[in-house]
């Protein structure tokens, strides 16, 4: 659990409902239990920027835990989606244990897909 982030780039389509299931798994491939972890991620302009264009959060439902089974689903809605400029973005998604450690779990670009049909 000490490993450094994974590197993983995300292509959406703007005007789309955006899901993707990521599974945390141990270095000996089995499913870490996210029981009592929350989860938190920014999409940004750029590393250096000072605000987020969007947060997904297990508190704000766009991340939800699978516990056992060592899921993280990240959901956007449509809507939210429309209004996000196809561009490339950065991010970071973190796992925060119930003790309070933080794993940066993977890292990398989020692309928008201009969207045509609206």
């Amino acid at each position: 659990m000490g490993s450094p982030a994974g590197k993983y780039q995300i292509v959406a389509d703007q005007g789309a409902t955006f899901s993707r299931v990521l599974t945390w798994k141990d270095s000996t491939n089995t499913a870490v239990n996210l029981t009592g972890y929350t989860a938190r991620m920014h999409i940004r302009n750029e590393y250096e920027s000072t605000s987020f264009v969007l947060a997904l959060t297990t508190e704000n439902g766009r991340i939800a835990l699978g516990g056992s089974a060592g899921t993280v689903t990240l959901t956007i809605d449509a809507t939210t989606m429309t209004n996000l400029f196809a561009d490339t973005y950065v991010y970071d998604l973190e796992l925060v244990s119930g003790g309070g450690v933080v794993t940066r779990l993977v890292m990398g670009t989020f692309t928008v897909r201009r969207e045509v049909t609206r």
